[in-house]
């Protein structure tokens, strides 16, 4: 059986350790490598498997004797970006779920793509809900003047608001073809009450213990709201999107932006998504 060999960057996080689990689970897939900023050990002992995972401070020479087919990257976007030049050059596919990324990050992963021949999925969120909420938000967005969006989000959370949010209202605005309109209060007595905004889109984040991640989209027309939601319960729902693209990216080449091109719930190139 041929297996898609995989390096983790930053196996010890979070989503890490999450991600390095689901690999070694996976049928078809196969841990060949971990990385980490500080490392103490030659291997990364997971329970899930006898088999030693090299272990290194060095994504470099680890890719360099690995022969690996694709990095998965849920660090954050300084760290990502330097990932995905050392991995790309090495023609290395990616997976990235760190937020962050800039317009300039994207077109320059699009670029090593295409000078190296290999794929990259970058997604703010790999969790099937929240791609299927983002799809009926832009759905909804053609029929609605008036729209916020509630950004929920545990108190670890490194930016604000998430690139979850962003990425939702921008792909609203786009669908919609112009500003929602923004009603300002008169007189707001609290800075900053009515939230930041994209495109006329108010957009609000919740940061608490008790929230996992979240998303709520809500429309607002005469005499009728709309609301859409989406609630992460646990890591758990990222997993069958990372899977997802890390067996799809290696069918593909150049950058491809949202989960929702994997769910062939869009067309196009990675630009109109954004």
């Amino acid at each position: 059986m041929e297996f898609v060999r995989v390096v983790i960057n930053g196996a010890l996080g979070r989503m890490g350790q999450e991600v390095a689990k689901a690999v070694v689970r996976e049928p078809g897939l196969k841990a060949v490598g971990a990385v980490e900023k500080e490392v103490t050990q030659q291997y990364l002992p997971l329970a899930e498997t006898l088999e030693l995972v090299p272990f290194s401070s060095d994504l470099d020479s680890l890719l360099k004797r690995c022969n690996a087919d694709v990095v998965v990257d849920f660090t954050n976007a300084e760290a990502s970006m330097t990932a995905a030049r050392i991995a790309i050059k090495q023609r290395v596919n990616m997976v990235i779920g760190s937020t962050g990324l800039s317009d300039e990050n994207l077109r320059e992963i699009e670029r090593l793509c295409q000078a190296n021949a290999v794929g990259a999925v970058v997604a703010p969120n790999f969790s099937i809900g929240a791609a299927l909420l983002m799809y009926l938000s832009k759905s909804a967005a053609k029929f609605f003047d008036y729209a916020e969006i509630i950004d929920m989000q545990h108190d670890k959370k490194a930016d604000a608001p998430s690139g979850t949010a962003i990425a939702t209202a921008r792909a609203m605005s786009k669908m919609h073809g112009k500003a929602f309109l923004r009603p300002e209060a008169e007189q707001e007595t609290l800075r900053s009450a009515r939230g930041a905004q994209v495109d006329g889109i108010a957009i609000h984040s919740l940061r608490s213990p008790g929230f996992m991640s979240g998303q709520e989209v809500l429309f607002g027309g005469a005499g009728e709201t709309l609301s859409l939601r989406h609630n992460a319960i646990s890591r758990e729902c990222y997993l069958r999107g990372v899977i997802l693209a890390i067996k799809g990216v290696v069918k593909r080449k150049g950058l491809t932006f949202g989960l929702d091109a994997l769910l062939e719930l869009r067309e196009g190139s990675w630009k109109d998504s954004m």
